[in-house]
This record gives structure tokens, sequence and C-alpha cells, in this order.
């Protein structure tokens, strides 16, 4: 597999859809070499930190190859579907949700990034295109894209390459953890594994645990 960084965003706080909602949902792309630091990228904001940003989403990753099927999906759409267009911060050519493993680590430029969870769309994502729909077809598909936690800061930039440094479940893939994230289908031996697995976002291990104690 080779992959790489078609092209970077950040994104600052501002109004966003009709009612001005708060939002950095809508990103600029970066020229340049770009500092990772270990809430994400610098220059990149969130506005509603209750449910966006931290260290278990410090990177957002999507894969450039998912947009062409959001233009068959949503045709009146299409001219909307390029890079950043799901607010990420690294649109990534050569790999989607069914080339990683839950923990997989990539090295890209000089820093160290973890795969820890994938994205769960909001309302902001309709305000975003304006129409309501998005949600639940992000859901539908299984194209969420994916966070990264950053376990060494560096400096990245379009171009550098996704170089797999370490992969601790290999038999735990991704689009397996969507499907159950998405859709609360799991075995109860899924669940031990998932409330047992420090790779994986805590939010999802609590829930995991809670599942298995009830």
């Amino acid at each position: 597999m080779s992959a790489s960084i078609l092209s970077v965003q950040t994104g600052r706080a501002a109004p966003l859809g009709p009612d001005r909602v708060p939002s950095a949902f809508v990103k600029t792309a970066r020229t340049g070499a770009v500092a990772v630091m270990r809430l994400g990228l610098d220059g990149d904001e969130q506005a509603d930190l209750s449910a966006h940003g931290g260290p278990e989403k410090a990177v957002y990753g999507y894969a450039a190859s998912r947009y062409p099927a959001w233009a068959r999906e949503f045709p009146a759409l299409a001219a909307h579907f390029t890079a950043g267009a799901m607010g990420e911060n690294l649109t990534i050519d050569g790999m989607d949700e069914s080339d990683i493993c839950v923990g997989d680590v990539h090295a890209i430029g000089s820093a160290l990034l973890q795969v820890c969870q994938p994205r769960q769309p909001c309302f902001k994502f309709a305000l975003r295109h304006g129409n309501k729909l998005l949600p639940k077809a992000m859901v539908r598909l299984g194209f969420s894209g994916w966070y990264y936690r950053v376990l060494k800061t560096g400096r990245l930039e379009a171009g550098d390459a996704l170089v797999l440094h370490e992969r601790p479940n290999p038999d735990f893939a991704f689009a397996r953890l969507t499907q159950i994230i998405y859709h609360a289908h799991a075995t109860r031996d899924e669940l031990q594994r998932m409330a047992n697995m420090a790779e994986l976002a805590g939010q999802w291990r609590a829930t995991a645990r809670q599942l298995l104690e009830s």
C-alpha cells in the first residue's frame, strides 16, 4: 500500500449556516510544512470543545477516493466534494477505512500519528453543504474518515508519504469498528477487545465496558 498526503487544511472558528452557528468546519488549504502539536495542527481551531478537539480528535484524516462516491450520491453537490469538504485536516490519497486497523501508527513527515476512532457526523456537516441528509448518508456509507492522536509532534506537508510505523491490532479492522460504532452490532468478544484496547479512544472503551456490564 502506498499512501500520501494530497492536501493539508486548517480552519478558524467562524459563523456557519443561516443560523450562524460557530464552527471551524470550513478549512483552508495550507502550503509548506505545518507544525503538528499534541492537540492538532498549528492554525486549526474547534468552536465547540465539548464535542470536538482534544488529544483523541487531534487530527482528522479523510480518504480522497471517497469524494467521487459522494458526488454520485449527491450529484447536485458534486462541485462541493473536493479536498477539505469533510472538514478534514489531511486529505489522503491511496488509503481509506478498509486499509487500516485500530491503533495503526503512521509516520507522516517528522510526526507520528495513531488512528484511534472514526468521525461521527453532526448537524454541522449538513450546514456546511446545505443538505440535511448528509450525516445519515455518512453513517450508511461508512465513509467516516478517521481521527488521529499525536504520539510525536513534528511537521508535515502535502506530498508526504504515510508510512505504517506500527500495527498493534492487525485483526481489528477499522472498517469493522466503524460498523460497530455506527450500527451497534458487536459480539461480546469484540466488546471485550474494545474495552481493553489501549489504542482505541477512551469514550469507545468506556462504551464497550458499559455494554458488557449491562
